[in-house]
């Protein structure tokens, strides 16, 4: 009686956050707004495109062996884990004079500012502090200073992720239609800054636009790097302040001391609660989103990597290395590309719930084949080279070059499924199951960054063992894909009784 009460005086946590909701504008915002606040995460996967197609060879320059330089990727899932989730659940409750979303996205768009100047200057600020000179001497300064960047860098990028879709649901106004079209602004932004940045990756001489980039301790890799930072952080804070000023958002009401001590309710606490929720095909789901997360996560950590060293047969330093990483950077764009394409196409294929885990399935089991060619490219590029040393040519041959950076953009397929169909099943499943979409999110979330965290402790050492080549995480990206695509064929190729209406309506979701 007493928590009927409650409900009844509007003090039940459900009718407070009712309550705060009545506060907002239930109206839709004209497209323009949509477009603006959308267009910011062109900028932040500007920087993530950079991120996977420069780093890791860069942390090599400085030092870190290669069985180690995975590790350096474990803030990634961390923070996704943590950051993500938390940033979205508590801007919901943000009372600031901002809004609810803006403080958080200024916040984090500051963080990554800080971050890229600290990743790009790494090398100059250890030389100064008393680093040697030298590509082949370790530079214990500088790997500080861009490790505590890196950090900085994923943290701040997965603070401005979830407040930036809430503040797309918000400016939707609960039309199912204006939020399907945000959604795909979103994806298409997104896509359009993984091009950006993997074109930037992929152009050797962009360290011209701003001749300050070379100096002693910064040779032309470590130029480049830095320059494209910092475009990437310019186009970042540019789209962020457009947005910030130009769309505004209402102020939450305050929550009263009697409020906040009804709302006891904490975050982990609801999202471990979810849990118990989850029809048998969700779990199913999780299982299939973790071995397809850890398969692509075991290629794009290392894919430039495979180019300069199995594909161009360079080392670490060197410009034949140096030719395979701008290289494996323009099979990237290719990658992101066709994945842009396939989305939509996606959207408009997969109808119902059966048509959808027909192409997620066998999408997956294409990205298998993928990963398992990369072991017959490797061995045909070695071959190649043996001809090209002894006949007295030098560089990689055109028709390995041609069969790799086809396998970067065939790999965008299984990219855009991955990033569109779970995410409407999940929405679909949880619906079902009385699950809150947002923690449902989450957890799907957790289903990407465990897998990653994986990868990034496992991965180098484990290629290690076999040689020291790419190839190992490879294979065991191309058995995951496999498994899960099998899942998806024949565990979900039918929806449960209960689990799913037998409709399916697509949305976009970003990396």
């Amino acid at each position: 009686m007493e928590g009927d009460a409650s409900v009844e005086n509007g003090k039940h946590p459900l009718a407070i956050e009712q309550r705060q909701q009545t506060a907002l504008s239930p109206t839709p915002a004209p497209l323009w707004k949509v477009v603006a606040v959308a267009s910011i995460s062109a900028g932040v996967t500007f920087g993530w495109a950079l991120q996977f197609s420069l780093l890791t060879p860069y942390v090599q320059l400085l030092g870190i062996p290669h069985k180690w330089a995975s590790f350096i990727w474990l803030c990634g899932p961390i923070s996704g884990m943590v950051v993500q989730p938390l940033a979205g659940y508590y801007s919901d409750c943000c009372t600031s004079r901002f809004g609810r979303r803006r403080p958080f996205i200024a916040t984090a768009t500051s963080l990554v500012t800080t971050a890229v100047i600290l990743i790009g200057f790494a090398a100059d600020i250890g030389h100064l502090s008393g680093d040697p000179l030298g590509s082949d001497i370790s530079k214990p300064r500088a790997i500080v200073i861009f490790v505590v960047g890196f950090w900085i860098l994923d943290v701040g990028n997965n603070l401005l992720m979830s407040p930036c879709r809430a503040f797309l649901a918000d400016l939707s106004g609960g039309d199912q239609r204006k939020t399907r079209n945000a959604n795909a602004f979103y994806s298409f932004f997104s896509a359009v800054g993984h091009v950006l940045g993997y074109a930037a990756g992929s152009f050797s001489r962009l360290h011209n636009v701003f001749p300050f980039s070379s100096t002693r301790a910064c040779d032309v890799y470590c130029a480049n790097l830095k320059t494209c930072f910092i475009i990437s952080i310019t186009l970042l804070i540019t789209l962020t302040v457009i947005a910030l000023y130009t769309v505004g958002e209402n102020k939450l009401p305050e929550i009263t001391e009697e409020e906040k001590r009804t709302k006891t309710v904490p975050f982990f606490g609801e999202l471990f609660g979810t849990l118990k929720e989850f029809p048998k095909s969700m779990w199913i789901l999780l299982l299939v989103m973790g071995l397809l997360s850890l398969a692509r996560f075991a290629f794009s950590l290392y894919d430039t990597d495979w180019m300069g060293r199995e594909v161009y047969g360079g080392l670490v330093g060197e410009k034949l290395y140096e030719s395979g990483v701008h290289a494996g950077s323009l099979g990237l764009m290719l990658y992101a590309a066709v994945a842009g394409v396939t989305s939509l196409a996606v959207m408009f294929l997969a109808r119902d719930v059966r048509g959808g885990n027909l192409i997620w399935g066998v999408s997956s089991i294409l990205l298998a084949v993928c990963l398992a060619m990369t072991v017959w490219i490797t061995k045909a590029a070695e071959s190649k080279r043996r001809h090209t040393v002894a006949t007295g040519r030098n560089g990689v041959d055109p028709g390995v070059k041609a069969a790799a950076l086809g396998l970067f953009a065939l790999m965008g397929i299984p990219q855009a499924a991955s990033y569109t169909i779970p995410f409407a099943l999940a929405a679909t499943y949880s619906a079902t199951a009385g699950v809150g979409q947002g923690l449902t999110m989450g957890v799907l979330n957790l289903a990407v960054v465990i897998p990653q965290l994986l990868v990034s402790l496992t991965s180098g050492p484990w290629d290690e063992v076999f040689g020291g080549g790419n190839l190992p995480a490879f294979v065991v990206g191309a058995i995951a894909a496999a498994v899960g695509g099998v899942f998806v064929l024949t565990l979900l190729s039918s929806p449960r009784s209960g689990d799913a209406p037998a409709t399916l309506k697509i949305s976009t979701a970003s990396r």
